[in-house]
């Protein structure tokens, strides 16, 4: 665990829009963390197998949530309201 916090230090973080790793008290995208382990282009790797490696190794991994299934029937601002947990009015 140890070398792949020494690997981070002093890389600053990239804005996290989709998969995450944390390390120490900083959040990185997946990919670059991948990129800075493996000193590959981000393209040689998915970041399935950086998420199943690092949360091997004990770091705390985020995925991209998974997509609900939209409502049938609704109109955008109701179907949004349900995506964000409202009750949905008949």
């Amino acid at each position: 665990m140890r070398p792949l916090t020494d690997s981070m230090k002093g890389v600053k973080p990239e804005e996290v829009v989709g998969e995450s790793v944390t390390i120490g008290r900083r959040t990185y995208p997946v990919k670059q963390v991948g990129q800075v382990i493996t000193r590959q282009d981000r393209r040689d790797f998915s970041a399935g197998e950086v998420l199943r490696a690092v949360a091997k190794l004990g770091f705390t991994c985020r995925s991209l949530p998974q997509a609900t299934a939209p409502v049938r029937g609704l109109d955008p601002i109701r179907h949004t309201s349900a995506l964000l947990g409202a009750p949905v009015a008949a």
